[in-house]
């Protein structure tokens, strides 16, 4: 017990004597951890999605691999309809299953209407699949019944304050081919406010009969609608059952059960799976809820987080072995008084606990007071716990043991090996080992690698984000005002866009059903003679002044006019509750199709496909003709990571979602408020929603934005842990060449030449890492920009700067300290020791 007090007592007194070098470890230390204990809680939550549901590990949802007939993949959330009562009549390892469909709906309630957040109809009891929480009511029952509804806590406070809910009604105003229906639901339960650590983000679950859905849903409950995808399917299996053997038997059960041959599908080639409830947050499916997160990007934050941890334990071993000359004299003293090795590495060792210990302390204070920030930047429940079993403790104990070795072993067992004889016959310099200067070079060059890569890395996923908000769509996005949920206007759709048409400021409107960013997808499979196999192309429809409105260039032929009657094509049937085929027109359809269709159809020039036909097979029965009248330039309506797809525009005059208008010379925000007030005419009980173009786009790069504001934080960590280093190295290499800067004084040297001496010995690491960080951002970045369509190109920009501001860092780290010592009276250097 003596020699551990003493042990604690010389590494305190070290420690007190040393203040800078004591800051610049302890400091170090606490940063590296902080940011990487910030990092792992996030990606531990990000692991934890779904876990917390009772029987997760049975729970699984149905999603759609869909194959292309240009052999391009897609995965999907939703499912088809009748594929999950027909897994669930052969598959006897399915014990229980529920569909969940969304629809367009708008609710009132008090006089008021708003839209739906997070509403979704099932089918069944959905507590019995996903056993969520309720806070009042009872899961089997609270949705046994159609009718019923179910509401998170939040949203029953929105809806009736403090009044109880149970009980009480909500209207649902629901818009279909049928027309628009309002139905009451009864308030059966009250469910817990989901965690955001799930893919669930329902906030209404109602109740709906199967035999008369609501209009919103009926075509996509339709028990026939084995081609549409829509829709959530979740099951369980029975305990013991195995989900491969579901999937190794889906191929053969697909031929006998599914009525259509995979090709003749609208969207091809398809095939489902069953992944586990745990699985679907990293899963790469599309999904209208939450949207997921790649598991490589939890893999790439892991790296960061150990790298710059890493880059705290390289400071304290660059400090401990530069340093070492400081201790050489108390080693040998230990050693003729009879310490072992053993004993002095256990010292040293002790010493880096004690540090480690204090930094943990620090970075704990500093975690916890930039969790909140963090947890609404992500919009996550980032939580430091520290009893139950999401405890922090074992893992920071077990981070705290492993930094303390990390970081002091290498150092112990170096200042254990010197020698009593060399050290106490010669000065303090021979205790410098031969090498240890390479270690510690190699180690800041591996510090501002790590730096320099991470600025390389902010500047390009910044410069990306700017790009894909400002390229080139291919149509005008300034002056545009998006309108929303237009299709709710069954009727007066017309109409309301000539009265949109008479705002002032307004040029131009049309309504369609494609927008500025948007998320649906409607493809269509079409033959062609010459070509082997189908092709398939976007088909949206859209008014004739579509193109005058979005500004799209016509390259050849001529655009959709309302005047000519061929132009318009005839409305489709209305949704059939009974399977099999409607009636097909054989009127030809006039479209206008995008350059990249065109290339598909295999013309070489925009006007050699006008006029050119081919027919719709993505129904039983072979469709009218198509014939393009037009091409356009291709424009791009997705993210930019998303190809630009073959479309086809038809004119039709039916309801669209929605509405774009042009402005032009006007206050923008007073155009808004003159649409809203048309708006409230036609829809008056319907919440407006609309968005000038620059706010959609926005949103759409929200996602990017939040990494590249994530990689510049860590960036700057990780450049002030290798400036802190690099300031206590350059402090024990001006102290150990002091008797050297001296005689360079009197010798004649100028200020300038001494602060040139010892930056020059600090940029070459600098220069190296470099060389070291540049090949290895260039294969990340390449890597990152390849999943994007339409990118920026990999120019030398980023790394130069990087390179730039890492070296003027590190000179300005060096230079502020090699100033003060350069600018000493040579007097007190010579009179050194």
């Amino acid at each position: 017990m003596t020699m551990w007090r003493n042990y604690l007592t010389v590494g305190y007194r070290v420690l007190s004597r040393h203040k800078t070098y004591a800051f610049i470890n302890i400091f170090g230390l606490a940063l590296g951890l902080a940011a990487c204990l910030l990092i792992l809680l996030y990606v531990r939550h990000e692991l934890s999605y779904d876990r917390w549901l009772p029987g997760a590990e049975r729970i699984f949802q149905l999603q759609s691999a869909v194959e292309s007939p240009t052999g391009e993949e897609r995965r999907i959330q939703l499912a088809n309809y009748p594929v999950g009562p027909a897994l669930k009549k052969d598959f006897p390892q399915i014990e229980r299953l529920v569909r969940l469909q969304s629809g367009s709906s708008v609710i009132l309630h008090r006089g008021e209407a708003r839209y739906p957040d997070g509403l979704y109809f099932v089918d069944g009891p959905v507590f019995d699949v996903l056993a969520m929480p309720l806070a009042r009511g009872d899961a089997a029952t609270a949705l046994s019944l159609p009718g019923s509804i179910v509401l998170t806590e939040a949203a029953a406070e929105s809806f009736f304050g403090r009044d109880d809910p149970i009980g009480q009604t909500i209207t649902i105003k629901s818009a279909g081919p049928g027309g628009d229906t309002a139905t009451d639901y009864r308030v059966t339960g009250i469910l817990e406010d989901l965690p955001t650590n799930s893919h669930l983000d329902f906030k209404m679950l109602a109740r709906f009969d199967s035999a008369s859905p609501p209009p919103n849903v009926a075509s996509s409950v339709n028990p026939g609608a084995w081609d549409m995808i829509s829709g959530f399917t979740y099951l369980t299996l029975r305990p013991g059952a195995d989900p491969a053997a579901i999937h190794a038997a889906l191929p053969e059960w697909k031929k006998k059960v599914v009525p259509r041959q995979p090709g003749e599908s609208p969207l091809g080639r398809q095939d489902w799976r069953l992944v586990n409830v745990k699985d679907v947050h990293l899963s790469d499916a599309e999904s209208p809820l939450k949207p997921g997160i790649e598991r490589g990007t939890l893999v790439t934050f892991t790296i960061i987080a150990a790298l710059v941890l890493g880059m705290a334990c390289i400071n304290f071993i660059n400090l401990a072995t530069a340093g070492a000359s400081r201790r050489a004299r108390e080693v040998a003293l230990r050693k003729l008084v009879g310490a072992s090795r053993r004993q002095l590495i256990a010292q040293f060792l002790g010493e880096t606990l004690l540090l480690v210990a204090v930094a943990t302390v620090l970075a704990l204070a500093a975690v916890e007071l930039v969790l909140p920030v963090l947890s609404r930047f992500l919009e996550a429940d980032l939580a430091l716990s520290y009893l139950g079993p999401d405890s922090v403790i074992p893992p920071v104990l077990g981070l705290m043991l492993l930094v303390a070795l990390i970081g002091g072993l290498y150092p112990a067992f170096y200042l254990s090996r010197f020698q009593p004889a060399r050290v106490l016959k010669a000065n303090a310099s021979t205790s410098e080992a031969p090498g240890s200067g390479r270690l510690r070079s190699a180690l800041v060059v591996g510090q501002f690698a790590v730096s320099i890569g991470l600025i390389v890395c902010t500047a390009v996923v910044y410069s990306q984000t700017v790009y894909a908000r400002t390229v080139d769509p291919g149509f005008d996005r300034s002056g545009l005002l998006q309108l929303e949920s237009i299709h709710l206007i069954e009727t007066d759709g017309e109409a309301f866009r000539r009265e949109v048409e008479r705002v002032r400021g307004v040029t131009s409107a049309s309504r369609t059903s494609i927008g500025v960013s948007t998320g649906m997808m409607n493809f269509s499979t079409f033959t062609l003679p010459g070509f082997d196999k189908p092709l398939e192309f976007g088909l949206y429809p859209v008014e004739a002044g579509f193109f005058e409105a979005m500004r799209i260039e016509l390259l050849a032929g001529r655009l959709f006019d309302e005047s000519r009657a061929a132009d318009e094509t005839p409305p489709s049937p209305d949704f059939r509750a009974e399977p099999g085929p409607a009636p097909r027109s054989e009127r030809p359809v006039h479209v206008v199709a995008n350059e990249t269709a065109v290339r598909a159809l295999g013309y070489r020039s925009p006007q050699a496909a006008v006029g050119k036909q081919f027919r719709d097979i993505s129904e039983s029965e072979p469709g009218p003709p198509h014939i393009i009248i037009g091409v356009v330039r291709d424009s791009r309506f997705r993210s930019v990571r998303d190809k630009v797809e073959p479309i086809l525009h038809s004119f039709e005059r039916g309801p669209m979602p929605y509405l774009v208008a042009r402005y032009e010379g006007a206050d923008p925000v007073a155009v808004r408020k003159r649409v809203e007030s048309i708006w409230k005419r036609f829809l008056p009980e319907v919440p407006f929603a609309a968005g000038f173009s620059e706010e959609v786009i926005g949103e759409l790069y929200s996602d990017e934005e939040k990494r590249g504001q994530l990689f510049a934080a860590f960036a700057m960590v990780s450049v002030l842990i290798a400036c802190l280093g690099l300031f206590g190295l350059s402090t024990f290499t001006a102290q150990r060449r002091t008797k050297e800067i001296g005689i360079r004084k009197v010798l004649g040297a100028r200020v300038h030449h001494i602060v040139r001496l010892l930056a020059w010995q600090f940029s070459k690491p600098v220069i190296i890492a470099n060389l070291i960080a540049w090949p290895v951002a260039w294969w990340v970045m390449r890597d990152w920009l390849n999943g994007f369509d339409a990118r920026i190109g990999l120019g030398p920009g980023p790394f130069v700067l990087a390179g730039l501001i890492a070296l003027a860092i590190a000179a300005g780290t060096v230079a502020a300290h090699a100033i003060k010592v350069a600018r000493a009276n040579p007097i007190h250097a010579l009179r050194y020791e």
